[in-house]
């Protein structure tokens, strides 16, 4: 069966998450992305190391292996002269470049749209950067956190007294999901018009939108709310309860759940008091609905409560550490993961599958990422590149 992406090539200089996850997504879906990496390899090659990796690697790290799966691995110094020559010969043969880079590296690299344009006039470029290429900060740098924690999410996820950032980079996957929402719809004009465009994503304007609520909010009517942990601000109960055997989380939003949840627990005053009589309500007397949810969960081991919940349709799950996400039974059997072995690492690595799922033309996980410099090779042969051409660009470390 061919897939969506068939046929298109990407050069893929990205680094860390949102521009490698963009060209992870494009792989995903059947287009054959090129990782271009330092000679050592690059910075997130390594990061949160599971394994001692293969050949030419000191370790290798776990989210590299998430990010890169699917796609070739050439190493490559576009900083030296005959690095040029290759990029441009690259460029030549590609449809879409990622680039997550500040904008003065992308112009020495050659890189920028400008550059990229006279090699090929119907190039995609699609760059990620922490604040985009307007406005007073344009030229700043910034990783996930701090566009977290400045879009106002970190206040309102902490507690009063103390702002909490979230352990997952969600604002960088956002990202990438953007960008690659963006290459797509390049795609699919530049086979209308022929032309090729810039796609930009950034870091601030993805936090910016998954809070937006948030900040219309605030605008609006001025709430000026502060962080309450785990416990909902515009619903309730909305929490994180504890069983007598471990946590769970509970969300209960409309009136149709809460009256469920009322009948649950038994008690129908509070359809009838009105400082319960809709979800604003709710969550502005949040405390009261947490603690009687509470007191009901203590009385019951987390199976127990939720199965109950369950029953009551509910939504209910548990509060899981990442070994019994691993070992959850749906998890497990509706096909999330794939498990994919990389050289060095002393067991498979469990890859969620492409999380969106196509019934006519499926992408998903084919082989694992490359490691350091595995394809480089057999790229430089589909360039015209001789093997004693390719050996003595290896003695000079440009490949």
């Amino acid at each position: 069966m061919s897939q969506v992406l068939e046929g298109v090539r990407v050069l893929d200089f990205g680094r860390y998450i949102a521009g490698p996850f963009c060209g992870t997504m494009l792989a995903d879906l059947g287009a054959d992305v090129i990782r271009i990496e330092k000679i050592d390899g690059s910075e997130d090659r390594y990061t949160m190391p599971v394994g001692e990796g293969a050949e030419g690697e000191y370790n290798v790290g776990a989210m590299f292996q998430q990010i890169n799966r699917n796609k070739r691995g050439m190493t490559l110094n576009p900083m030296k002269p005959e690095g040029r020559e290759i990029v441009k010969q690259l460029v030549a043969t590609a449809d879409v470049v990622i680039a997550n880079l500040p904008a003065q590296t992308l112009e020495t690299m050659g890189l920028d749209y400008a550059s990229l344009r006279a090699i090929k006039s119907d190039i995609i470029l699609t760059t990620v950067s922490a604040f985009g290429s307007t406005g007073p900060y344009k030229d700043r740098v910034g990783f996930d956190g701090v566009a977290a924690a400045m879009s106002g999410m970190m206040h309102l996820s902490g507690y009063a007294d103390e702002p909490m950032k979230a352990h997952t980079p969600w604002v960088d996957f956002g990202t990438a999901s953007a960008a690659t929402i963006g290459t797509l719809a390049a795609l699919i004009e530049r086979r209308k018009s022929g032309e090729g465009q810039v796609v930009e994503g950034t870091l601030l304007g993805t936090a910016l939108a998954f809070n937006n609520g948030s900040l219309i909010e605030q605008a609006v009517i001025e709430t000026n709310r502060v962080g309450t942990g785990n416990r909902g601000q515009t619903s309730a109960p909305s929490d994180a309860f504890e069983c007598q055997d471990g946590w769970i989380i509970v969300q209960v939003v409309g009136q149709p759940l809460f009256e469920r949840w009322a009948r649950l627990m038994g008690e129908n005053h509070w359809l009838s008091d009105e400082r319960f009589k809709d979800d604003i309500c709710r969550g502005d007397n949040a405390v009261e609905i947490s603690e009687r949810m509470q007191r009901w969960c203590a009385e019951r081991t987390r199976e127990d409560a939720i199965r109950a919940l369950e029953e009551a349709r509910i939504p209910v799950g548990h509060v899981y550490a990442p070994a019994e996400t691993l070992t959850d039974p749906h998890v497990r059997e509706a096909g999330f993961l794939k498990e994919i072995q990389y050289p060095g690492t002393p067991r498979p690595a469990p890859l969620v599958d492409l999380h969106v799922r196509l019934s006519g033309t499926p992408g998903g996980v084919r082989h694992r990422a490359p490691t350091l410099g595995e394809h480089t090779a057999a790229i430089m042969h589909e360039l015209g590149y001789a093997d004693d051409d390719i050996a003595a660009l290896r003695e000079k470390r440009v490949v």
